[in-house]
């Protein structure tokens, strides 16, 4: 069994087979999928597609694209909308200079919001971060100093001192297609030391599908190629890659049951 811990199944690239893309999926090996909020102000859309589907959960949080849009969101809002049974994480939140959609002190104010949600909650934090690897490390231990909390650096592209910093402060890493790239050795390096115990992989569907779906549109089941090079990467078996990222994500996503298979 595998695992797609961040796609996007709300969005309009999966409006018109939503079904048969989950079904993909599960015929792939792919147990359970986190379908990631961007809006808080959406999240029931989110709900109702986590809610048709046994194996589908989702988080609740405000992308850092859209951080100016949701500063009214609370910590007590985003502890109270994350009680629902099929929300088992905070996020996606962050820091995004490549694009700067939104101005960086409204996406570092939305980030600390999120952080502190997931530390009350013990959820999660799906974490964005984009070309702002510095202000992510900064916050990411001035805000450990207040108090731990659970952390993912998703969709990882980042430099190796972030890699490292969020390994330090307990946090893990997920790759995606990105690591299938030709263009990635230096990512791959990356990945190869990370502690085997904080990798998780992912599809961020329906963006960066991995090598040789590479310019098409994403999709959960294409996660075992992901894990597959990543494998590769640190010498274990496609098996073995399964059973440590599959294990990573519950441990981390404490939240979701695991599979009777799973836990028996």
């Amino acid at each position: 069994m595998l695992v797609d811990s961040h796609c996007h199944l709300d969005f309009p690239d999966f409006a018109e087979e939503r079904a048969g893309v989950v079904a993909r999926a599960l015929a792939a090996g792919i147990g359970r999928m986190v379908t990631i909020s961007t809006r808080v102000r959406r999240l029931q859309q989110v709900l109702e597609i986590a809610e048709s589907f046994d194996e589908v959960y989702c988080s609740v949080g405000t992308h850092p694209h859209n951080a100016a849009e949701e500063l009214d969101v609370t910590v007590e809002e985003l502890v109270r909308l994350s009680a629902h049974r099929k929300v088992v994480a905070i996020g996606e939140a962050g820091l995004d200079y490549f694009y700067d959609h939104a101005p960086r002190d409204a996406q570092a104010q939305g980030f600390r919001i999120h952080i502190a949600a997931a530390r009350q909650t013990g959820l999660p934090l799906v974490i964005h971060a984009r070309d702002a690897d510095g202000d992510m490390a900064d916050i990411l231990e001035d805000e450990t100093g207040k108090g731990a909390f659970p952390f993912i650096l998703h969709c990882f592209s980042s430099g190796r001192r972030l890699a490292e910093v969020g390994v330090a402060l307990g946090g893990y890493v997920s790759f995606s297609g990105i690591l299938t790239f030709k263009n990635s050795a230096e990512l791959r390096a990356i990945a190869a030391d990370v502690p085997h115990d904080r990798l998780l992989v992912e599809t961020d569907a329906p963006y960066l599908a991995p090598i040789p779906f590479r310019g098409k549109r994403n999709e959960p089941a294409y996660v075992a190629h992901t894990a597959k090079v990543l494998a590769e990467t640190i010498g274990v078996s496609e098996a073995e890659i399964a059973a440590v990222t599959t294990d990573n994500f519950f441990r981390l996503f404490k939240k979701m049951p695991r599979p009777i298979a799973l836990s028996t």
